[in-house]
């Protein structure tokens, strides 16, 4: 054989393998509700290292309710924002595939389903059913009506946003309650994993302050990135869309 085509056999041997493990790594799925429908059901089936995008487009302030069930305990979903390739704000390993709250921005989700490295390096299969359920209202979390208060509260809109309590801690959902006062003036009761509160006050639609107190003093850091107000309370952090200040 001459060396040439022994070059060029060897170079296809070698190319051929790696491009198709790395087109069959991650699978793009569109995700459309039916018309009228705020809410669907995908069953699926996933192997070893190959992990699907479920694809879904949602506005910032919308409600989200998505969880997944699977008799593999390894099978997880993690919860991508539009703009970012890899880097989720919900990570279903650490939050029992259970995700509720406001989501950030406007733009396409990646929810994507996959094994836990080791199970995958086992080639393990598992089968696994995901609902999705987006409030229908764009822009707006769960409430009663712009101007009107939830039944039983407050609160003109409750709901959860992500927040973490350390440095480099991954997010977790917070619940909320905001109270509004127009032009971007507002209120928001944040409720953390330890059962205390943190009331973070907002005018023309910028934090500004909190409700610290004597014993529990921190500094107070507020930016923002596109639509999402990212609040540090000493090593705090909350994630606030606008919508949640302004109503949608």
């Amino acid at each position: 054989m001459r060396p040439w085509m022994l070059a060029t056999l060897l170079t296809l041997a070698l190319a051929t393998p790696m491009h198709a493990h790395a087109a069959g790594q991650i699978e793009s799925r569109q995700v459309q509700f039916r018309p009228g429908a705020h809410a669907a059901t995908l069953e699926g089936h996933i192997r070893g290292d190959h992990t699907i995008d479920y694809v879904l487009r949602a506005h910032a302030g919308q409600h989200a309710n998505i969880s997944m069930a699977s008799r593999n305990g390894a099978a997880y979903f993690n919860i991508i924002a539009p703009g970012e390739t890899n880097v989720a704000f919900f990570n279903g390993s650490t939050s029992d595939n259970q995700y509720e709250g406001s989501l950030p921005k406007d733009g396409e989700y990646k929810i994507r389903v996959y094994l836990m490295r080791a199970a995958a390096r086992r080639n393990e299969t598992a089968n696994f059913r995901l609902e999705m359920h987006i409030d229908a209202a764009q822009g707006a979390p769960v409430h009663a009506g712009t101007d009107a208060k939830v039944p039983g509260t407050n609160f003109h809109a409750t709901g959860t946003i992500p927040c973490a309590m350390a440095a480099g801690q991954p997010a977790v959902q917070c619940k909320f309650g905001v109270t509004r006062e127009g032009n971007g003036n507002a209120s928001v009761s944040v409720t953390r994993p330890d059962g205390r509160e943190r009331l973070i006050i907002f005018q023309g639609g910028k934090a500004i302050t909190w409700n610290e107190s004597q014993a529990d003093r921190a500094p107070f850091r507020a930016e923002k990135s596109q639509d999402l107000n990212i609040v540090h309370i000493g090593p705090e952090r909350y994630e606030i869309p606008d919508a949640v200040i302004s109503g949608g």
